[in-house]
């Protein structure tokens, strides 16, 4: 397997190549399209969902519980 160039070494490739084609009067070469990131999967989706549920119903408990706990005083 090939190892990846850096970003920085295929620009310093492309300027040397470019400064060349200059002085031996070949025309330039043609632009390179420039390569998206990939989009990487949310792997957190459903363990936040899930979070945010059990936040929920431990809220809605502690309400409950001092609900109770008021009328217990009472």
């Amino acid at each position: 397997m090939a190892k990846k160039k850096s970003v920085l070494v295929q620009r310093v490739n492309e300027l040397e190549d470019a400064v060349t084609r200059l002085f031996t009067g070949e025309p330039p070469a043609p632009k390179t399209k420039k390569r998206r990131k990939a989009k990487k999967a949310k792997k957190g989706g459903v363990k936040k969902a899930a979070k945010k549920a059990v936040k929920a119903v431990k809220k809605s408990v502690k309400k409950a519980v001092r609900k109770v706990k008021r009328k217990a005083k009472r």
